[in-house]
């Protein structure tokens, strides 16, 4: 710092000089201003005391007094006092003082008037006297007149000694001296150092041959060099720069924005990021731009560009960018071609993606086994149009639906034969594609089509159609264009595939889906149903309902649920369902028949494979009588149902919960009952109404609870108003809803008898029983009923055990017979031989009734028949009902 020839050395020295005469000029400014602060000073207070001793109440009278210097000399010295002036003198109009704070000099002449008093106007003086510096003001007294001047007032001050208030500045002066030395050499010190890290120790000699040496690169290098502050101004240009950008001659120190560059030139000047090699066009230079940074603390501390002209490239990157184009609109047609597994919707997807970046008119032609989902027909050339998409809306010339069997000469049939695409860049010289149709030919190219592209549409070796690109307002086709065309064309083909694939398979499974599904609910008066199915959007799933007649007018009320979609699903489902339809006609209680059909489950799952299995799969079955009006349910990893009371009031019917059909582990499953009032509805549902992946099953058993509150509906009504409230916007699970209203017997259509356990009891029973068909108006049916209900009370009373009961029920278009008794041996039909006494008991039942089984209760059993009121029962003749009879007397009955 203290070598001179250092740059920290001759900063410091300047600063030094600087802090001196800084120094020297504050000493000069004090004194000065001391001076000149402390002489106005005493001005203002010597004329203030002046004119105020002047008009002073009474000063006029003691000057026209006999004797004024008897009045005034003491108020002259306490006015003296109590100022601080050094004198206060009144003066007679000849100059003789009256006044003096030396009583010595009271009576000597002072001086002759000067013309201001003369004139009546006061005046102040500077005096250089004994004391130093003195200032006089001088004020006449008027009488009271005003016209004549009868003395004079003067008051002087003495000037207060300038070098004690320099004395009184000087250490503070002094003091700000030194800190601004010492600041001078806190500063040389810090630049010093800051100079030795920045120049790595370099001296003024090496700094100054380095700059010469990087200015003469900077300016006679071929690259643009520009350096940018941290504020957007441009610092610094070399010439390349400068003639490559245009620069004007005053452009630095002017902020990028003002130097009419490109806008994302000048954008990316300024964004401070790092760039490789990003091309811009500024007029006609096409450069490569490189953007660093120049700060290295992450503060903006501005950055440097380099240019390089790349206008010999420029052809070069045209074809990049058509290539980057081509690449972008293919991942596009990834994204967008085969959204919906429609076959028709991903063709019109392939021509809009086309229109118009690749081409104005885009058409796709199809084979009509793709259009229905079946197989291609080998390399056939008829095909139909499927999609048309073109600029400016509807195309005429290619109407949708057109079928056309291509010639030969066609670009469709070459392209297809040769399964690679066809070009045609200017076809008003091309002839094949004009062998067609001549005149619509003409039409297209009246239309201003001009060019064309057809790629064949081809998956797995089959083609499965062609699509046509037509270019009107676009440049013409060229070679490079066919591999863009065939590589959409067979992304295209894929898409299509899988849709015509998804379309069969979908195709199947809605088929087999319906014929496994109840087309039409049976014929039943115990309970008034109805019915929704609504498959979810992922395709055919596995829920399922039904509805099964049961003996003595009861009804089975049915719904499940196999997890998945599909031809697996729909078909896992129409097993379960006949195995449900076929257990039922074992008219076991719902528990048993949900335990048979666990260990169905169980036992499929076992001897399958993975993807045979049917794990997951819930039931629920139900049972109603109309005549006791009980219903009894079991359920199997199923939802409960719920109940709508006749008053509108609902309740969720929660049973006994069990694991899903498959997953039961050989545990039992247990029933409930629950007593229905008439007109009752029974809502059993499957989960998919309930659940949904934007709401929880809390809140769809809630939703469900509003939507079934309240009286006076349907089952038709309460469908409804259950897929109104629940129904998702796009469902993700099938949805399965099944409605029963309840019903009761009529009383008076039902008769009991106790049936005891003496065989002479048959006739009377036999006898109530013809009277009761009597009442009914059934007498053509009375021997028929006669013969069974004394076949069935017989085998009562010799096999059963007691209590042993009888009861017929007419329901609807049927007679039904039930014998209960205590036993659990169940009869069984068989063909007696000839010499065999009995076992054509039953056979004869068989014979006069539609239907008779055997149903099992917690003890004993239940054999009934069924007769049809409106049917051709079989009556047998006179002849043969004599025989039969005469086989019995009356004491067997």
């Amino acid at each position: 710092m203290l070598n001179v020839r250092s740059v920290a050395g001759q900063v410091f020295l300047w600063q030094l000089v600087l802090v001196v005469l800084f120094a020297a000029a504050a000493g000069v400014a004090l004194v000065l201003q001391a001076r000149h602060s402390s002489t106005q000073e005493a001005r203002r207070l010597s004329l203030g005391v002046a004119q105020t001793f002047a008009r002073a109440p009474g000063t006029v009278d003691a000057m026209k007094s006999a004797d004024p210097t008897a009045v005034l000399q003491p108020r002259a010295e306490e006015t003296r006092k109590l100022t601080g002036v050094d004198f206060v003198v009144a003066i007679d109009p000849r100059g003789y003082r009256w006044t003096h704070p030396d009583p010595k000099l009271i009576g000597e002449h002072v001086f002759a008037l000067r013309k201001e008093a003369a004139a009546g106007r006061p005046f102040t003086q500077d005096l250089e006297g004994s004391l130093g510096l003195a200032v006089e003001s001088t004020v006449p007294v008027f009488d009271t007149g005003g016209q004549k001047i009868v003395g004079l007032v003067s008051v002087g001050v003495t000037v207060k000694n300038v070098n004690t208030v320099v004395q009184r500045q000087m250490p503070l002066l002094l003091g700000s001296v030194g800190g601004a030395l010492a600041l001078v050499m806190g500063g040389t010190a810090l630049v010093s150092g800051r100079l030795r890290r920045q120049t790595h120790g370099l001296g003024p000699a090496e700094m100054t041959r380095m700059y010469e040496h990087h200015d003469a690169v900077l300016h006679a290098v071929r690259e643009g060099v520009l350096i940018i502050g941290g504020d957007g101004r441009l610092l610094l240009a070399n010439d390349e720069a400068r003639r490559l950008l245009n620069l004007p001659a005053d452009a630095e120190q002017r902020h990028v924005t003002d130097l009419g560059l490109e806008t994302g030139t000048a954008e990316l000047l300024l964004s401070g990021r790092a760039a490789t090699d990003e091309v811009h066009l500024t007029g006609d230079h096409l450069l490569a731009v490189n953007l660093r940074p120049v700060d290295q603390h992450g503060g903006k501390g501005g950055s440097v560009a380099t240019l390089r002209d790349t206008t010999e490239l420029q052809a070069l990157t045209g074809r990049a960018a058509v290539a980057r184009e081509r690449l972008r609109l293919l991942y596009e047609a990834g994204v967008r071609i085969g959204t919906t597994l429609d076959v028709v919707r991903t063709a019109e997807e392939l021509a809009e993606v086309a229109v118009p970046r690749f081409a104005d008119v885009a058409t796709v032609d199809l084979q009509d086994p793709v259009l229905e989902g079946d197989e291609p027909v080998g390399q056939g050339a008829e095909l139909r149009r499927a999609a048309v998409h073109g600029v400016g809306g509807a195309w005429p010339l290619f109407p949708m639906g057109e079928v056309t069997r291509f010639v030969p000469s066609s670009p469709v049939a070459v392209g297809v034969e040769r399964g690679h695409a066809v070009l045609d860049a200017d076809l008003t010289a091309s002839h094949g594609w004009r062998a067609q149709d001549p005149e619509r030919a003409r039409r297209i190219l009246d239309r201003g089509l001009h060019s064309l592209i057809t790629a064949p549409l081809q998956a797995r070796g089959v083609v499965l159609g062609a699509v046509n690109f037509w270019r009107a307002e676009q440049d013409a086709f060229e070679e490079e264009d066919l591999a863009f065309a065939e590589e959409l064309a067979a992304r295209a083909a894929v898409a299509i595939d899988n849709a015509r694939r998804y379309t069969r398979e979908h195709a199947l499974a809605v088929t087999l889906q319906r014929s496994l599904l109840p087309r039409s609910l049976p014929e039943q008066s115990a309970v008034e149903v109805a019915h929704r199915y609504l498959p979810a959007r992922a395709g055919v799933g596995g829920d399922w309902f039904d509805v099964i007649p049961l003996p003595g007018a009861r009804v089975a009320l049915v719904v499940g649920d196999v997890v998945g979609h599909g031809l697996h699903a729909a078909a896992t489902m129409g097993r379960l369902r006949t195995a449900v339809r076929t257990l039922s006609s074992l008219d076991l209680s719902p528990d048993e028949l949900i335990r048979h059909l666990d260990e169905l489950v169980t036992r499929v799952d076992s001897e399958g494979d993975d993807r045979e299995g049917i794990t997951g799969a819930t039931c629920l079955y139900a049972i109603y009588d109309p005549v006791a009006g009980r219903c009894s349910l079991a359920r199997s990893g199923h939802p409960g149902p719920a109940l709508v009371h006749p008053d509108g009031t609902v309740q969720q019917l929660d049973g006994p919960v069990s694991p899903p059909l498959g997953l039961g582990g050989g545990l039992p499953f247990e029933a409930a009952e629950f007593t229905l009032a008439e007109g009752s509805q029974l809502i059993l549902y499957t989960d998919g109404l309930i659940e949904d992946r934007n709401r929880d099953i809390d809140t769809g058993l809630k939703m469900l609870h509003d939507a079934l509150t309240g009286p006076g509906r349907t089952p038709e009504e309460t469908c409804q108003a259950v897929l109104d409230a629940l129904l998702p916007a796009r469902p993700s699970d099938d949805i399965a809803v099944l409605v029963a209203r309840s019903r009761l017997l009529d009383p008076s259509q039902v008769a009991h008898w106790e049936v005891p356990g003496d065989p002479a009891a048959v006739a009377g029973i036999r006898a109530d029983v013809a009277r009761r068909l009597e009442e009914w108006g059934l007498e053509e049916l009375a021997f028929s009923t006669e013969l069974v209900i004394s076949e069935l009370v017989t085998n009562a009373i010799r096999y059963g055990t007691g209590p042993r009961r009888l009861r017929i029920l007419r329901d609807g278009a049927s007679l039904i017979c039930e014998v209960a008794d205590g036993s659990s041996t169940s009869p069984h039909l068989r063909r007696a031989t000839d010499t065999d006494e009995g076992g054509r008991g039953l056979f004869l039942v068989a014979q006069f009734t539609q239907r008779w089984g055997t149903r099992y209760m917690p003890r004993g059993k239940v054999i009934w028949t069924e007769q049809s009121l409106h049917g051709a029962t079989t009556e047998p003749d006179a002849d043969m009902t004599e025989a039969l009879l005469d086989q019995w007397s009356d004491a067997d009955w």
